[in-house]
């Protein structure tokens, strides 16, 4: 939800660049309309799965997406770095395997690690 509704606000109506010297193509509407859209379907996830309440939901619809931005970023700056525009042909038309995962390896780890917390 995050990656698709930042990449959908960010191109219709995104003007302010997130960090362009790392990935031009980011803005910060598209991470408010990713982050928006995140809380939205942490409510519904919450009526569909009451095992979480609203609230843990809420927590991590804010994880997903402030790290998972946060791991599309640091890919974004380790091929800037390498110099090479996809991280894998991988995905053909989809610009790697990392591309597409990089948010989700990357939250992961602190959604576990708050649920542990909470549990």
């Amino acid at each position: 939800t995050n990656d698709t509704f930042a990449f959908l606000i960010g191109k219709n109506i995104g003007k302010h660049k997130l960090l362009e010297r790392i990935s031009p193509n980011k803005t910060i509407e598209g991470f408010i309309g990713g982050l928006i859209f995140t809380f939205l379907a942490s409510f519904i996830l919450a009526n569909l799965f009451p095992s979480l309440s609203i609230i843990q939901w809420t927590v991590i619809a804010g994880i997903v997406s402030i790290f998972g931005v946060l791991g599309d970023l640091i890919e974004s700056m380790f091929k800037r770095k390498a110099g090479v525009k996809d991280s894998s042909n991988f995905i053909p038309g989809h610009c790697g395997f990392l591309d597409r995962f990089d948010s989700v390896i990357f939250a992961s780890p602190f959604i576990f690690i708050y649920l542990h917390l909470v549990q």
